[in-house]
């Protein structure tokens, strides 16, 4: 269950005029490179102004509920969970699944209400560093656990259009129309300094974000994986066009699905929601 939980806070790519045919200078590049630099800002900025433009930029977090299914080989494992998820941007979340909100009550008080049943789980993140809080108390996230989790959020689509677009030597490619999800769609990529990109398709009619997806290479095998992000369903709320319906994909099989309820932004979450201190050890036997 926490590797579950965990994984749902949880393209080969080449930069586009790398795959035009045929020789050329860096002079004769330059045009091309700057009007298909050109296209994709033009997308990105419609993209932002879609999702809602400053609304969506300066929100400050973010909470909601819903419920969410697992998958294994794309296969369903599990009924719908469910959970309660509150993020303060750029770098704090709490995902919780208590038995509890079962009645929609009490919500975020897991310090005055503890877990109590093995199903129930809190886990947080915070900077750099992971928490899971179970009905034998808190632990530090297992350290695989939160670099997947890092590495989601590094990827995430909040962070790349809030801060991946400001750093300094981002770059941007434009790739054309396309069909995604059976939409017709426009299709960005966003690359950092580090060579990390990022491929975002949005709706060619609304330019609301379709579909996002990002490789990487695992540290133990090597081998590349591939997460894609899909979005539906998108509502407004409080000025800020948000998708109720989120699904992701490891490496082209359904990984999980997330069902969204409610949503609110701007609740001046207070930061001890995402603070937690360690009071044992989950390699050490339990004293008795």
């Amino acid at each position: 269950m926490r590797r579950l939980l965990t994984f749902v806070l949880f393209t080969c790519f080449m930069p586009i005029h790398a795959q035009m045919p045929g020789p050329a200078s860096p002079t004769q590049n330059a045009p091309v490179d700057q009007e298909n630099a050109r296209k994709a800002k033009d997308v990105i900025d419609k993209t932002i102004q879609a999702l809602g433009g400053s609304a969506y930029l300066s929100a400050q977090d973010m909470t909601q509920d819903g419920r969410f299914y697992s998958f294994f080989h794309g296969q369903s494992n599990s009924v719908g969970i469910p959970y309660g998820l509150l993020t303060k941007f750029p770098d704090k979340d709490r995902f919780e699944v208590l038995k509890l909100r079962n009645y929609h009550i009490l919500w975020w008080t897991v310090g005055n209400v503890p877990a109590k049943d093995k199903a129930d789980i809190v886990l947080i993140h915070n900077g750099n560093k992971g928490y899971e809080i179970t009905y034998k108390g808190t632990a530090a996230e297992e350290p695989a656990d939160t670099a997947n989790y890092l590495r989601r959020r590094t990827h995430s689509l909040p962070m790349v259009l809030r801060e991946w677009l400001h750093a300094p030597g981002v770059a941007l490619f434009y790739a054309g129309p396309t069909v995604v999800e059976g939409k017709p769609a426009q299709q960005v990529t966003v690359m950092n300094a580090q060579n990390d990109a990022v491929d975002l398709w949005v709706d060619e009619h609304t330019f609301l974000p379709i579909k996002k997806s990002y490789s990487w290479r695992d540290p133990s095998d090597k081998l590349r994986n591939v997460e894609d992000e899909v979005y539906d369903n998108y509502k407004p709320v409080q000025g800020v066009m948000t998708p109720h319906s989120v699904t992701r994909y490891l490496n082209g099989d359904m990984s999980n699905q997330r069902f969204i309820n409610t949503v609110s932004y701007n609740q001046n979450l207070a930061d001890n929601l995402f603070e937690a201190s360690i009071t044992y050890d989950p390699k050490k036997p339990l004293k008795r």
